[in-house]
């Protein structure tokens, strides 16, 4: 695409390829362009795995009937059907859950965007069933959320993720969980939407500009088109874009044009120019997303580059993680036949960290140095040391982190 880079895509397994050009479709004749290509000896267990893992597989469901179905497997389309049709009934689950919540807080005085679920998927693509949810996320000002606490704990909900005798900090956290054991669903309740230090535009300023979502009779707020885009980018970019799912909708973003020149003054004040400029060549490279000639300049900055291009061991190395995690017949044959399965592990494990810090600002680059250097109880537990050595926990921690990631790698 003109102005845009090039990345290197050849250690992307060709199933993942596959998937890609199915949901990117929307500007081609039929098939036929990716047909000789990349139909070729694919590995359709592995298809389905990577479709799971990226959460892309309603949309590539829903691209099937411009497929020739000899090109696919019965058994793949069956499946794809069947997940398709349960993620719409989480949907619609959530849709009830998420209509009740917005009432009983509203009720009580309590505002709130959603920041994840049914009302995001709606205001993405126009239907529910095209993007997959396991919970509910919403934004709250800090000052109601003892209340909103109480709210949920009195509704069925259990707290989550803090052991007893234990408090967060808040000002060093910026959500919490709680899960409802009959309903099963979880719902987080941000009152920041990113981890301090990082900057972000007031919750007072983020309601000024909120949508309505005609999802529900009862009304639901979500961000503005200008803030959701954001959001999105920040928490695809923060997450490696390991579920491709926040690529795709990026995707759908920019393809209504929700995202214009106008929106400017609202980049320059709160948000990244290198991230979204990451996001834009990686939707462009792995979706075909036209980019408009407004926001060109972003694509060509060197550090957006280098973080797209690191993005994709992100992406890669992540589905092999889930794909171990899923089925060994599988993950054998994805370690036979793809590249980036060949590196060793500690070459693996410096191209992860590598990522996670490049893409981190100058002041959290220095917080994450200041904590790598302190010691902590898993270093304890690496090697138990007598409390009269404990100071030697400081010169020995950077030995333990590397044990305890080589562990993880094996």
């Amino acid at each position: 695409m003109r102005g845009i880079h090039n990345i290197d895509l050849s250690l992307m397994p060709k199933e993942l390829r596959l998937l890609l050009q199915i949901i990117s479709m929307e500007n081609r004749d039929g098939i036929e362009p990716i047909k000789n290509k990349y139909f070729i000896d694919i590995d359709w267990d592995l298809f389905l795995h990577l479709a799971r893992h990226h959460r892309i597989y309603p949309l590539v469901y829903s691209k099937l009937n411009k497929i020739d179905v000899k090109l696919i497997p019965l058994y793949v389309i069956q499946t794809l059907y069947q997940e398709y049709k349960e993620n719409t009934f989480q949907m619609l689950h959530l849709s009830g859950e998420m209509e009740r919540v917005s009432k009983l807080f509203t009720e009580n005085n309590i505002r709130l965007l959603f920041l994840k679920g049914p009302a995001i998927a709606a205001a993405i693509y126009g239907d529910i069933s095209l993007r997959t949810s396991k919970d509910l996320d919403i934004l709250i000002p800090i000052t109601d959320l003892t209340k909103a606490e109480e709210l949920l704990l009195n509704c069925g909900y259990e707290k989550e993720g803090i052991s007893p005798g234990l408090k967060k900090r808040k000002w060093r956290s910026h959500h919490e969980s709680y899960y409802h054991s009959q309903k099963k669903i979880q719902i987080e309740i941000h009152w920041r939407l990113y981890r301090p230090p990082a900057k972000e535009p007031s919750f007072e300023d983020l309601w000024k500009r909120k949508r309505i979502s005609l999802l529900t009779s009862y009304p639901i707020y979500l961000f503005g088109k200008e803030d959701l885009f954001f959001y999105l980018v920040n928490h695809g970019a923060t997450h490696g874009w390991f579920r491709l799912r926040w690529l795709a909708d990026i995707d759908q973003i920019i393809r209504e044009r929700n995202i214009t020149k106008g929106n400017y003054s609202l980049i320059k004040k709160f948000h990244r120019h290198d991230l979204i400029g990451q996001a834009l060549i990686l939707a462009s490279q792995l979706f075909e997303t036209p980019i408009h000639e407004e926001f060109l300049p972003l694509t060509k900055e060197k550090r957006s580059t280098k973080l797209a291009n690191l993005s994709i061991f992100f992406i890669v190395e992540m589905g092999h993680i889930f794909i171990n995690q899923s089925s060994k017949d599988a993950l054998a044959k994805y370690n036979k036949h793809h590249p980036f399965s060949k590196k060793s592990s500690l070459k693996k494990l410096f191209f992860l960290n590598l990522y996670q810090y490049s893409v981190k600002t100058n002041i959290q680059k220095l917080i994450f140095v200041m904590k790598l250097l302190n010691p902590n109880s898993a270093d304890v537990t690496t090697l138990r040391l007598p409390k009269l050595l404990y100071f030697l926990y400081f010169p020995l921690r950077p030995f333990l982190i590397f044990s305890r990631n080589i562990r993880k790698t094996r």
